[in-house]
């Protein structure tokens, strides 16, 4: 036996009309429940990257130096408005939806550019001070 054939059926009086699809958000931004989005291909946002890329980790703390010009691409802008405070690039990464290899392409752009500073972060002693621990132990001792 076979399964029975769906037909299409087309709105009639009775039956009202198919939504309109939602209108195309923006590239970085992120998608809604139900929507269904056409990605923009990666190396179209990324650019040409065949160059060097800068040396940038997830940790490393990225910080505007200047607003974003008029020939930059929209995400290079969006990360330029981001990073009036400083953010790592996975935080970049994470608020614009993009995979860390594109974002570090865009940076590098911007390093070369001189519209961003990269900032090693904060690197803490791997052994904790000596009179530090003492002074914790003894004020735990005290209550």
């Amino acid at each position: 036996m076979s399964p029975p054939r769906r037909q299409r059926r087309s709105p009639g009086p009775d039956r009202p009309a198919a939504p309109a699809p939602p209108a195309p958000a923006a590239p970085g931004a992120p998608a809604k429940e139900g929507e269904v989005r056409n990605p923009e291909r990666l190396f179209v946002i990324g650019g040409e990257g065949g160059g060097e890329r800068a040396d940038i980790d997830l940790v490393t703390l990225i910080v505007a130096r200047a607003d974003p010009p008029v020939s930059a691409t929209p995400e290079q802008a969006a990360l330029l408005r981001l990073c009036a405070a400083p953010l790592s690039v996975a935080e970049l990464s994470a608020y614009l939806s993009l995979p860390f290899s594109v974002v570090t392409v865009l940076l590098t752009d911007l390093l070369a550019a001189e519209l961003v500073q990269a900032r090693a972060p904060i690197v803490r002693q791997k052994v904790a001070d000596r009179n530090l621990l003492e002074a914790v132990m003894h004020g735990l001792q005290k209550l």
